[in-house]
C-alpha cells in the first residue's frame, strides 16, 4: 500500500512524497497544538531573552494579522484535518492587541484549523497592559485562559526588573483576569535582585490569596544576549535560592497546589494542557515572527523556526516567493530518545513507557542500555513501565536527560 504525505519544496509549495508502510515510523500522530507569537513589549526587561520587541509606536496590527494568514495557509498542507487541542498567544506581550485584531484572530483559527470547541485557548498578558474591557472582549473571542506576568508583587523588586508595571497594577490585573476568564495562571520568579526569603515567601503568600488555579515559579537565571548577563545584579546565593524554591514549594503543597512539572504548580484538575502537550512529546504549529514548531509526520519529524525579525517575518509572509522560515531541520532518529526524556522526564509523575515508544517509533532495544544505567544511578525509578526521575533524578534531572544523548 502507498500512502501520501505533504512535504515542503525549496520554494515551500506543498507537494506530495509517497511512502510506504515500511518506512512508517508512527502509527497515530501526536495531539497538535498552536502557539502564536506577538513579538512587541512595551518595553524589553533586562533579564529577558524572548524574541520580543520594544514597540516604537503603535503596532502595526493589520499588518501583523495579515502576515500572520498568510504564514497560516502556507503551513497547512503540514497539519491538515488534524484536531487543535490547544492554543497559546505568547510573546512579547498579547495583550497589548487591541480587542477587535484578537476576535480577528481567533476568527482566522477557527477558519483555518480543526480547532476542538473545548480547546484550551491561553493569551499571556502583562498587568502593564491590562484593562477589564479588553479582558472581557478577549473572552467573548474565545480567550479562556489567561497567563500574567506578574513576577513579584514587591515595588522594589519590579523596578530591579525593569518591569513596567507596580504591584498595585499586578493586584488589579488579577482581578480582572478572575472576573473574565477564571482559568488564569500567575507567573512568579524567585531569588531576584536583594531577595530575601522573606520577600519571596510573601510574594507565594499573596499570590495564593486570589484564589487562581496555577503557578508557574522561576528562578531568575541569568540568560546570554540581555542586559542583566552584561551588567549581574547582585542575587542570592544558591543555599539561599534552595531555600525559597523549598519554602514556596510546601506552601503551595498546604493550600492544594500539586508541583505537576519543574516550575508548574496547579490545583486539581487545572494543569496548563498546552504545556503538558509540549512536555509529553506532542506537535505544536508556532507560527508568528521567531515562533518554533515540532510537527510528526508519519515517517519523520520536523522542527522550524520562523524568521525572528517581526519586519522581516511580515515582509517575508506577505511574499510568494519568500519564505517565513529561517530553519527547518530534520530531527535525526539518533536524537529522538534525548528529545523525549527531554521533555517528558520534567513532568514529577513521568510518562508510562508506552507513550516513549508511541511518540518515538522506537523500540525497547534502542534505549534498554541507557534505562539500565538511569536506573543503577538511581535518577530513574524501578518501575518498568514508567519513565519516572527518583527524588535524586529529579534533583539532577540534567545529568539524568543526558544519559539518552
Amino acid at each position: 500500500m502507498i500512502r501520501t504525505i505533504p512535504i515542503r519544496s525549496e520554494n515551500w509549495m506543498p507537494v506530495v512524497a509517497k511512502t510506504r508502510d515500511t518506512d512508517l515510523l508512527f502509527k497515530t500522530l501526536p495531539p497538535l497544538s498552536l502557539y502564536i507569537h506577538v513579538p512587541w513589549c512595551i518595553r524589553k526587561c533586562p533579564y529577558c531573552d524572548f524574541n520580543s520587541h520594544e514597540a516604537s509606536g503603535e503596532i502595526p496590527e493589520d499588518l501583523y494579522l495579515d502576515a500572520l494568514q498568510a504564514d497560516i495557509e502556507q503551513s497547512l498542507p503540514d497539519v491538515w484535518g488534524r484536531p487543535v487541542n490547544t492554543v497559546f498567544i505568547g510573546g512579547g506581550t498579547p495583550s497589548l492587541l487591541s480587542a477587535s485584531a484578537v476576535d480577528r484572530l481567533m476568527a482566522m483559527l477557527r477558519s483555518h484549523f480543526n480547532l476542538w470547541p473545548d480547546a484550551e485557548v491561553t493569551l499571556e498578558a502583562n498587568p502593564g497592559a491590562a484593562e477589564a474591557g479588553r479582558f472581557k472582549s478577549y473572552s467573548e473571542s474565545g480567550i479562556n485562559r489567561i497567563s500574567l506576568g506578574i513576577q513579584t508583587f514587591n515595588d522594589t523588586q519590579l523596578k530591579k526588573l525593569g518591569r513596567v508595571h507596580d504591584g498595585k497594577q499586578a493586584r488589579q490585573a488579577i482581578e480582572m483576569a478572575m472576573t473574565a476568564v477564571g482559568r488564569v495562571n500567575l507567573d512568579l520568579m524567585f531569588a531576584l535582585p536583594d531577595q530575601t526569603f522573606k520577600d519571596a515567601m510573601d510574594d507565594a503568600r499573596e499570590a495564593l490569596s486570589f484564589g487562581t488555579e496555577h503557578l508557574s515559579i522561576y528562578q531568575l537565571t541569568l540568560e546570554p544576549n540581555t542586559v542583566f548577563s552584561k551588567f549581574p545584579p547582585k542575587l542570592p546565593d544558591e543555599d539561599i535560592a534552595v531555600q525559597m524554591e523549598e519554602g514556596i514549594e510546601s506552601l503551595l503543597a498546604e493550600h492544594d497546589f500539586e508541583r505537576y512539572e519543574v516550575s508548574a504548580f496547579a490545583r486539581p484538575g487545572a494543569r496548563a494542557k498546552h504545556n503538558v502537550n509540549y512536555w509529553k512529546f506532542g506537535d505544536y504549529l508556532g507560527l508568528g515572527p521567531g515562533a518554533h514548531g515540532k510537527v510528526t509526520f508519519p515517517d519523520r519529524i520536523v522542527r522550524e523556526i520562523r524568521l525572528r525579525n517581526p519586519e522581516s517575518w511580515m515582509h517575508a509572509s506577505l511574499l510568494r516567493n519568500a519564505s517565513q522560515i529561517s530553519e527547518s531541520r530534520l530531527v535525526p532518529r539518533s536524537d529522538f530518545a534525548f528529545e523525549f526524556m527531554l521533555n517528558a522526564l520534567r513532568l514529577r509523575e513521568g510518562v508510562p513507557l508506552d507513550l516513549f515508544f508511541e511518540r518515538t517509533g522506537l523500540s525497547y532495544a534502542d534505549v534498554s542500555s541507557k534505562l539500565a544505567l538511569a536506573r543503577q544511578k538511581k535518577l530513574l525509578t524501578s518501575d518498568l513501565t514508567r519513565l519516572q526521575a527518583t527524588d535524586t533524578g529529579w534533583r539532577f534531572l540534567n545529568e539524568l536527560q543526558t544519559i539518552f544523548l
